[in-house]
């Protein structure tokens, strides 16, 4: 399951975002502003969005059960799953819907001022919430570069609310971009045409996160590094003959299950087998708490191969 890590930056990121949303929504009110409005939009989704991984961080955390032997860590994924296709639904349609109307029936905005002023708070408050993700992120990835940790991460609450303030601090600059072009050219136009610039960054982060998610919520290899290093330490046992195949699936951001099928040294009694299997397992549990439930196969390598080729 998800880390305190996780929730603080999910705690801080709901914060922030209902405190910008009553502001936007104010500020939309009181002036007319489409992109505003879009914007209210943008940041009451966010909001929503950080209740249901909350949610899914709470129910994943539960024990395995007779109906669901391996737990419920991929719960997480499902909740992220869901929070991408509402920021495309919820977000970017009313957004694009928001607009369009705007685009076709343009109506000048009054006391702009207000909604430089909420902007200018929101993108500090934003800017707050996004730095906290940010270090959470740079916590974990270590020296990968961010592209290549938010495709390799097994953790959906972290990377989800970092592209979320992302892309929120990214609409802020195009709701006061569109907002002042419109008031300098004095084409209102342009606040429709902010809205729907938003609509596309938010259906273009909703689509990245639930094809990150989509790979989780099937199931996930773990971390390559973690394979190699479950791999020589195998190599290592003496009683090991050789490592037939070793399979590993996510079910959930520390939870890994490892399957793996092993070829024991010839002569050794089904007793030093016996023993073998139980160091191996306390010595990868102990040096990678993430393996929460290992079963190693006993068999040789003829006979996987040949086991292979029948499938």
């Amino acid at each position: 399951m998800a880390g305190h890590g996780s929730k603080g930056v999910i705690y801080a990121a709901l914060i922030g975002n209902a405190l910008i949303a009553v502001t936007k929504f104010g500020a939309a009110a009181y002036t007319g502003s489409s992109a505003m409005f879009s914007e209210g939009v943008h940041s009451l989704v966010d909001t929503g969005n950080q209740v249901l991984l909350l949610h899914g961080i709470k129910r994943s955390a539960r024990p395995a059960d007779e109906k669901h032997p391996f737990g419920y860590g991929r719960e997480i994924y499902f909740w992220a799953f869901v929070v991408a296709i509402l920021i495309f639904a919820l977000g970017a349609g009313i957004s694009f819907y928001e607009g369009v109307h705007k685009v076709l029936h343009p109506t000048e905005i009054t006391n702009v001022s207000v909604n430089y002023i909420v902007l200018g708070v929101a993108m500090v408050i934003e800017a707050y919430a996004c730095s906290v993700a940010f270090k959470e992120f740079n916590r974990r990835r270590g020296r990968r570069g961010i592209f290549e940790a938010v495709t390799i991460s097994k953790d959906p609450s972290v990377f989800t609310v970092l592209f979320e303030d992302a892309a929120a601090m990214l609409g802020l600059v195009v709701a006061f971009v569109g907002i002042l072009l419109g008031q300098i050219l004095g084409i209102p136009e342009l606040d429709g045409a902010a809205s729907i610039v938003i609509a596309a960054i938010l259906a273009g982060a909703a689509i990245f996160l639930a094809y990150e998610t989509k790979g989780l919520l099937i199931g996930e290899a773990a971390d390559q590094d973690l394979i190699n290093a479950i791999r020589r330490r195998l190599g290592s046992d003496s009683s090991v003959r050789r490592v037939n195949e070793l399979l590993t699936v996510h079910q959930g951001p520390e939870d890994v299950l490892l399957n793996v099928s092993v070829d024991f040294e010839d002569g050794i009694s089904s007793e030093q087998v016996e023993a073998a299997i139980s160091s191996l397992e306390r010595r990868i549990k102990t040096q990678h708490p993430e393996i929460k439930r290992l079963f190693i196969e006993v068999q040789s390598w003829r006979g996987h191969e040949a086991a292979k080729n029948r499938d």
